[in-house]
């Protein structure tokens, strides 16, 4: 059953758009790690806060991914500019628009 995640960040004064950037040099090597789906998102409200949703085939592919090397770089490039504010929410994918979910 596919998996999601949706996660957002704050980032210190003036550094959003460099972890942005971070965030999505690395999202083509996803799909082969078993990402389905992968959007990196500024909110419009204010300066500092990124959303990321992802999609992937299981649980355990999104877990796996957290330790490939590349994925374990882009997050300690991003570290020193992270504020420390962090959200998560795991869901169960039912379905929608470039998704499979359930049948």
């Amino acid at each position: 059953m596919p998996y999601g995640y949706i996660a957002s960040m704050k980032t210190q004064p003036g550094r959003r758009d460099e972890v942005i950037a971070i965030l999505t040099s690395g999202a083509d090597g996803l799909k082969s790690a078993g990402c389905e789906l992968y959007v990196v998102s500024a909110a419009v409200d204010d300066e500092v806060t990124i959303w990321v949703t992802e999609v992937w085939q299981s649980k355990k592919h999104h877990d796996d991914s957290l330790h490939l090397p590349e994925t374990r770089a882009a997050i300690a490039q991003a570290m020193p500019m992270l504020a420390g504010d962090f959200f998560s929410q795991e869901t169960e994918v039912i379905g929608g628009l470039g998704v499979t979910g359930r049948p």
